[in-house]
């Protein structure tokens, strides 16, 4: 009995951390009504960039937001579509027949979604820091493109070929006698709604008046040939009922895609966990935040919904409104049970132009001009970083744009470190103080020399660290204390090239010290075979007092260079 009350623990104390709290209670439930009823045309406009039905949409802003929201550290995100999954969703299933494509869909959000919570599980949230500002922007800017040139032939009732959006763009373009008038009228008449009501007290509804307005308008005016939603598939009635994927449609562009997509929302997910701190003053948690989406997008899919993730929209509006607790999302979640059971015999009949003009609008909106001028002004590592991920999410499917992006922010923050490494020498002023200045290019004769080094001493750090040594050549019985104060780890290269430069120092006569090794590293220094405490290398482990490894050091040096001196005699 006792070994079921202790395994029942964790459950109870879940259950008291997730429960409503009655002086929130009130405000949470108003808070998640105006959140699902943004979320109908935000859901369907997303499903409609993936190329599905968009009830998909709909079902995934049902099963996310209480799924996700049950599980997240960061109380007020709200776990639901983002056009940025969509449209990698949409990349991952260009290729899959349109047949085929929701049966896809549910799988490759189920991989997603275990993707996600496989990463908060091995605690993976602190790395999502290693993908740099600039490359994200360039991505996300790369993103909000590709939708408004995406969805160029949908607000135009154009037909338009070619293998990416920017080609669909260009083909509408140069081809002005398909645009269908109607169509055209309706997307831009949905325009200017949200760009009216965008500064008044109806901005959290005006998609949705967005998609009524123009629809009932061509209906009335009897625009027959516009497409509609019920024109891509049929509209289910009632509440969604959870189904398994089809395992079939596995494949590995599948898998990619999943990836993919994981990776986009989890590195958004970070960012709305920063914009919506906990208003009871506790603290988010990364990798919970991590498995919360997944948990949301494994509901989503058993549900026949879409990609979810921490949405910065509807975080926003979740807060705009009045949202206590987590249960403002749960509840936007249960609202649109509400909305599915008592509207979803009207939602066919919403004009595709009105859901391709909230896209367009979402997009262009999400752009940060300004930001990216920054950016372009910061240097040539953000120049190449910022310009190179736009320009591979334009031409690229997202999944490769996501591999080339997480790649270069890796690749330039081993290249920063290295070129931001830098070697200092170091005069002792007494009284355990030292002065500070520029590091010789060669070392002196019968002398100790001081260094001090900042920066990364990993991978190509300890081959820029070489360079920046001074050359013992034509030195005679030099003598150097290099400090590593607070260098708890080092890899094989630091290894081979403080072994080489001690090698070349005692050719001429010299002898290498390592001041302020922490024990761990000089125990693993030791065990390389290439330093056990005898000539050309001693080491001085670090004490409790800074500087005092390094006195002793330069003593011993001090003393080396002076029995070395032409002029010494024996004692």
């Amino acid at each position: 009995m006792s070994g079921h009350r202790v395994s029942a623990r964790p459950v109870l104390r879940w259950l008291r951390s997730v429960r409503p709290e009655r002086r929130s209670l009130r405000a949470d439930v108003i808070a998640g009504l105006p959140g699902a009823i943004s979320s109908v045309p935000n859901g369907m406009a997303s499903a409609a960039l993936i190329g599905v039905n968009p009830i998909h949409g709909l079902y995934a802003s049902f099963a996310g937001p209480v799924a996700g929201g049950l599980a997240t550290s960061s109380q007020l995100m709200v776990v639901t579509t983002t056009t940025a999954g969509a449209l990698a969703a949409g990349s991952a299933l260009e290729g899959v027949d349109a047949a085929d494509r929701p049966q896809a869909l549910l799988l490759l959000t189920i991989i997603a979604g275990l993707v996600m919570i496989l990463a908060g599980i091995a605690r993976l949230g602190r790395y999502t820091r290693f993908v740099s500002h600039s490359v994200m922007t360039g991505f996300l800017t790369g993103i909000s493109v590709n939708i408004v040139l995406s969805q160029l032939p949908g607000l135009t009732g154009a037909e338009a070929s070619g293998q990416i959006a920017l080609a669909k763009a260009v083909d509408v373009a140069i081809h002005p006698t398909r645009i269908d008038i109607p169509s055209l009228l309706a997307g831009l008449g949905a325009l200017g709604i949200l760009i009216g009501l965008s500064r008044t007290r109806l901005s959290a509804v005006s998609a949705l008046v967005a998609l009524v307005i123009p629809t009932v308008g061509l209906a009335v005016a009897g625009a027959g040939d516009v497409a509609l939603v019920k024109d891509t598939g049929q509209i289910p009635r009632g509440i969604p009922l959870p189904q398994l994927p089809d395992f079939g449609q596995l494949s590995f562009p599948l898998v990619t895609g999943a990836l993919a997509v994981a990776a986009i929302v989890l590195v958004q997910g970070s960012g709305v966990a920063d914009a919506a701190p906990n208003l009871d003053g506790t603290a988010s948690k990364a990798n919970r935040d991590f498995v919360a989406q997944g948990i949301g997008n494994l509901a989503a899919g058993f549900f026949r919904g879409q990609p979810v993730g921490g949405s910065v929209g509807q975080t926003a509006l979740n807060r705009t409104v009045g949202g206590r607790t987590r249960w403002a999302a749960i509840l936007s979640g249960l609202w649109m049970v509400v909305i599915l059971v008592a509207c979803s015999g009207v939602i066919g009949l919403v004009a595709m132009p009105t859901l391709a003009a909230i896209l367009i609008y979402a997009a262009v909106k999400s752009l940060k001009p300004r930001e990216v001028a920054t950016i372009l002004r910061t240097g040539p590592t953000s120049q190449i970083a910022v310009i190179t991920t736009f320009c591979a999410t334009l031409f690229l499917p997202v999944s490769a744009a996501v591999g080339i992006g997480v790649s270069l922010s890796l690749l330039l923050q081993l290249n920063q470190e290295a070129m931001d490494l830098k070697v200092v020498l170091l005069r002792s002023a007494g009284d355990g103080r030292w002065t500070e200045h520029p590091a010789p290019s060669n070392l002196p004769s019968h002398q100790a020399t001081v260094l001090d080094v900042y920066g990364s001493l990993l991978y190509a750090g300890a081959r820029t660290l070489r360079v920046k040594l001074p050359d013992p050549g034509g030195a005679e019985a030099p003598a150097v204390v290099l400090r590593l104060r607070g260098r708890t780890a080092v890899g094989a290269t630091f290894v081979k090239v403080v072994d080489d430069y001690a090698v070349a120092v005692e050719a001429v006569g010299g002898r290498l010290y390592l001041s302020g090794v922490d024990s761990s590293l000089a125990e693993l220094l030791r065990r390389s075979d290439r330093f056990d405490g005898s000539d050309p290398v001693g080491i001085f482990e670090a004490t409790e007092l800074v500087g005092e490894s390094t006195e002793r050091a330069l003593r011993a040096a001090e003393a080396w260079a002076l029995r070395h001196r032409p002029d010494s005699t024996d004692q």
